[in-house]
């Protein structure tokens, strides 16, 4: 019974230290020297015909040993030298791949497939010329109807606000024509998807132009609201970003104006279209202003019916608004008053109705005794530092009456300068009538 048990004890201890091995971790078959002979011969005979089959590689020669390619030669250029490890790998038995195939220098193999490729190339393009003129016919006929389309005069004279704004409809009408154009073309060729690399193409070129120009293009967006608007219109008085002249003309890139110097003002209109621009002749009404200084004991109300009088008086201030006199200012020697009276600019000059008035009240306060001093300085002297005599304080004279000149007409206040700028202005205006966008008969802006 002992012994017994010792055997087995000795058996578990055996089952227990010996190496225990998967099935499938055992080789399964085995490789006689004569069938892997036939089996290397075999993968190289193949991998020889698919070689031959594919071309360009004449010189590559093949060996297999053990399942181990060997390939050795030259291509006409790495890719193809490449491209001989995944053919290799794709046969059935190959255990490792040892490509020493490299880029041949010679200048005739290289050359001929180019060539061979431009022969090929060019008997496709001789083939496709049929069906070529046959797309460009139809791009030819559908840029013809969009360029007739866009040269009539209706309905784009008639749906835009001026002849700027309609030619940039026909430019639009043009572009989208040429545009269907190519989709047909590419259509009969077959080649629509080409497209969409032309649309990405022009997308980014036209971006980049974007920023190149971006002056330019704010000029042109800016004349194209400026044309739309019409804040102004030819001859008009404005003053823009500080520069004050009349209107020549608006093109697409500038608004011109005739300073009062007869002076060129070059404006780019996206300068205009961001500025405050002050329409002075947008009403005919408009008023004149100017100060007189009365000396600080004069009767201020007094000084301010006559002022009141004198503005009345004038033949070519308006009755409404009525003529304002007021006390604006007091200074260390006068006190200032202003006055303020309308006129209509289209029959009276504002510089001729300003200086008229000044001088008639400057007329009509000497006569009244209303004095327009200098300005004057009080001095304080010590007397016991004089030297000699008394001071004796002396007065300024009284003014002298003057006469009052007749007052001048409303037909004599009309300004020649006004009219000699209009005149320059319509002279420019007819030699370069078709560069403008201004509309005399269009609506200005509200």
């Amino acid at each position: 019974m002992r012994l017994f048990l010792m055997l087995l004890a000795v058996i578990g201890s055996l089952s227990i230290t010996a190496p225990v091995f998967a099935q499938d971790e055992q080789p399964s078959g085995t490789i006689t020297v004569e069938d892997s002979a036939t089996k290397d011969a075999a993968m190289a005979v193949r991998m020889r015909d698919i070689l031959a089959e594919l071309g360009g590689y004449e010189d590559v020669t093949v060996t297999v040993s053990s399942g181990i390619v060997t390939l050795r030669g030259t291509t006409i250029d790495a890719d193809h030298a490449e491209r001989l490890n995944d053919l290799a790998a794709r046969v059935e038995g190959v255990v490792a791949i040892e490509n020493n195939v490299v880029e041949t220098t010679d200048l005739v193999r290289r050359l001929n497939p180019a060539i061979e490729r431009f022969k090929t190339r060019a008997l496709q393009m001789v083939a496709y010329l049929p069906l070529l003129a046959v797309a460009a016919l139809a791009f030819g006929v559908v840029v013809f109807i969009g360029f007739f389309i866009a040269r009539r005069k209706q309905p784009w004279d008639k749906l835009a606000p001026n002849a700027f704004i309609a030619d940039i409809y026909r430019q639009l009408i043009r572009i989208g024509f040429m545009m269907i154009a190519l989709v047909v073309a590419l259509d009969i060729l077959g080649a629509t998807a080409l497209l969409s690399t032309i649309l990405g193409a022009a997308g980014i070129i036209g971006l980049a132009i974007g920023f190149a120009v971006r002056d330019t293009v704010e000029n042109f967006i800016s004349s194209i609201m400026l044309s739309i608007r019409q804040p102004f219109r030819p001859n008009d008085t404005v003053e823009i970003g500080g520069d004050t002249g009349k209107v020549i003309r608006l093109t697409s890139r500038a608004t011109i104006l005739l300073s009062f110097d007869g002076n060129h003002i070059r404006i780019p209109n996206a300068t205009v279209f961001k500025s405050r621009i002050i329409n002075y002749s947008r009403n005919d009404s408009r008023r004149f202003r100017f100060e007189l200084g009365v000396a600080p004991d004069t009767d201020l109300d007094r000084a301010r019916d006559i002022g009141l009088q004198v503005l009345k008086g004038l033949p070519f201030v308006l009755k409404t608004p009525a003529p304002s006199v007021w006390n604006s200012a007091i200074g260390d020697s006068t006190i200032t008053m202003t006055f303020t009276g309308w006129v209509l600019q289209a029959n009276t000059s504002l510089a001729m109705a300003k200086s008229e008035a000044i001088r008639l009240s400057i007329v009509t306060f000497t006569n009244a005794g209303i004095a327009m001093p200098e300005p004057t300085y009080r001095l304080i002297i010590n007397p016991d530092s004089c030297l000699s005599g008394e001071l004796t304080a002396s007065s300024a004279p009284a003014p002298a009456q003057q006469d009052v000149a007749p007052v001048l007409s409303a037909e004599e206040m009309d300004d020649n300068t006004d009219h000699a700028l209009e005149t320059l202005v319509n002279a420019e205006r007819e030699e370069l009538k078709d560069d403008d966008l201004l509309n005399r008969e269009g609506a200005l802006e509200e």
